[in-house]
């Protein structure tokens, strides 16, 4: 059985994502007193009595919008009240009842849908009139809360929750799936990407920088497989993160990095590979995230194999520290590209994850040390006596030797180079771990 869907719908700035976070019980949308921060719809889980529904966060809906933005932040909200099963509209108990939340709170109950009207910040006595008004428009399910203050709620999800069913005795067992951040600045093309990955206009998509500011999770399954992407906000570098608000964004987008398999840094293939794609870059790196380079707007660019290696050439120049990640010329708006795209992710996410038996590890580390054997250190010979994988996700290998702090950071790197030869390892970062052994231990 389907689980349930509820949307969170009312004007700007009325506390609906404050009381979307305290539903899921995590802090998962932004919240921030500037009307309009929420635009996208976000999705989180929650559960209560034992009973899973599914939470949509709205932006603040104005039915008297006019711009493109506004504009697709409305149907962003009839998209989520079409999809929902119940409809929590929220108004502000301290302005009370406006004509739009009258014409919109009478939409929804021309729709047949199950309907909540929850009074918000109704925790001042001297509101009591603004939040009566909401009363009389005669909805029986009509709940004067506090978000901020948690008052109120848990009668509210009693009711909410009345009707839903308990979930299956013996669930389908989770899948695991693949995490994607889709990471880079903004207006590169991140939101233009999903969209037509998931062939649906699933996240608003603008010619304004910096239109995604939540970190948004999709799940879709290919073949079997499940991949679950997660749109951020364009990241900008710290002195150019002026508001507050953008420096929640970075936030968002640094903590998707943190629960990622793989970054995929969409990079603008009109204007080129700037610092600050290297700066993001570098996040993802020191994540130690599985890397994949999607170079955009290839519509723009002639489609001839030779321009597309220049341009390869050009961003590993410029990236060098991810000279292990794939290349893959696309458009967003055209799918020029795409078909090889989640093949791409399949691969990374295949050697982000692979081990290596130690037998072959130190195969590998013996022919590369005949090859180029270590310099001494203060007049001593260094020794590798073993190495072995400890971790993947990344692939981590500790390597005993006698004198750890005498492996010079050149000969690291021509160690991973050497097993990167051997046994692949593509768009995944190697992390290499030196640890003193005594030779009879």
């Amino acid at each position: 059985m389907p689980i349930p869907q509820v949307a969170i719908i009312g004007r700007a700035n009325v506390g609906k994502s404050t009381l979307f976070n305290k539903i899921i019980k995590k802090r998962a949308a932004i919240v921030n007193d500037t009307p309009g921060v929420t635009r996208d719809r976000m999705f989180g889980r929650a559960e209560w009595f034992g009973k899973t529904f599914i939470v949509i966060d709205t932006g603040g809906i104005d039915l008297s919008a006019d711009n493109d933005i506004e504009l697709q932040v409305k149907d962003q909200a009839d998209i989520a009240i079409a999809q929902a099963d119940a409809i929590l509209f929220v108004g502000d108990g301290q302005q009370g009842l406006t004509p739009q939340d009258q014409e919109v709170i009478s939409k929804v109950r021309a729709s047949g849908k199950t309907l909540f009207v929850l009074v918000n910040k109704a925790d001042d006595p001297k509101h009591e009139i603004m939040t009566g008004e909401f009363f009389k428009m005669g909805v029986a399910k009509t709940f004067a809360i506090s978000a901020e203050h948690s008052l109120g709620i848990e009668g509210m999800l009693e009711e909410l929750v009345r009707d839903f069913p308990l979930p299956d005795k013996e669930p389908e067992e989770k899948r695991k799936g693949i995490r994607l951040a889709i990471i880079g600045k903004p207006n590169a093309g991140k939101s233009s990407l999903v969209n037509k990955l998931l062939r649906t206009d699933r996240c608003i998509v603008s010619e304004i920088p910096g239109t995604t500011r939540d970190t948004l999770d999709t799940s879709i399954v290919i073949d079997d497989t499940e991949f679950i992407l997660m749109d951020t906000a364009g990241i900008r570098r710290k002195g150019k993160t002026t508001g507050l608000l953008e420096k929640y964004s970075v936030i968002m987008a640094l903590k998707a990095l943190e629960r990622c398999d793989i970054a995929v840094l969409v990079l603008d293939g009109k204007t080129g590979v700037s610092e600050q794609d290297a700066t993001i870059a570098g996040y993802a790196y020191e994540q130690g995230r599985g890397c994949i380079l999607a170079v955009n707007k290839c519509d723009l660019l002639e489609h001839k194999q030779k321009v597309h290696e220049a341009v390869e050439v050009m961003v590993k120049e410029k990236l060098k520290f991810l000279d292990f990640a794939p290349v893959l010329f696309i458009s967003a708006k055209t799918g020029f590209g795409l078909k090889q795209f989640f093949p791409t992710v399949e691969q990374v996410y295949k050697e982000f994850t692979r081990r290596v038996p130690t037998g072959k590890l130190n195969d590998c580390f013996a022919q590369a040390i005949a090859k180029n054997p270590f310099t001494s250190f203060r007049g001593k010979f260094i020794k590798l006596f073993y190495a072995t994988q400890v971790k993947n996700s990344p692939p981590t290998i500790q390597c005993f030797v006698n004198y750890p702090e005498g492996i010079h950071f050149s000969y690291r790197r021509y160690l991973i180079n050497s097993l990167r030869k051997t046994f692949g390892f593509t768009g995944t970062p190697l992390r290499l771990k030196f640890s003193p052994r005594r030779p009879d231990s």
